[in-house]
Order: structure tokens, then sequence, then C-alpha cells
């Protein structure tokens, strides 16, 4: 399973949703849903834009967990 951690990540750079929805050029309730989790992919342009304003990686906001445990 993946892990959206977007929600820490902006945390952590004190950004808010709308200022990245803004920067990314995406709108506020599509990254919304992204943060949430409630999407089932994610463009590679969409993860580039939001990984270089946030200065990060994509590890840092996508997290595997094995979910067979």
């Amino acid at each position: 399973m993946i892990i959206i951690r977007l929600d820490r990540v902006l945390a952590d750079r004190k950004m808010k949703l709308n200022d990245l929805a803004a920067q990314v050029g995406i709108s506020n309730v599509n990254l919304s849903y992204l943060k949430t989790g409630k999407v089932k992919a994610i463009r590679f342009s969409t993860l580039d834009a939001i990984c270089h304003v946030l200065k990060c990686q994509p590890g840092d906001i996508l997290e595997y967990i094995d979910n067979e445990k």
C-alpha cells in the first residue's frame, strides 16, 4: 500500500495547501484529494512540480507499507 505523506512535508515547510496548489498549478480540490489519499494515481509531472516547490524527493511524499503482514 502507498501512503501519501504530503501533509507532513507541508507542515515541515510551514506551507499551506492553497499556497502549494497555486505554485504547482493544480486545483485545491485535486491537491486535497492527493493529500488525503483519495487518488489512485499521480502524474509524474505533478509529482515533479510538487517536489520542485517543496524542495523534496518523491520518497518524502510517498511511502510504501507492506500490508501482507
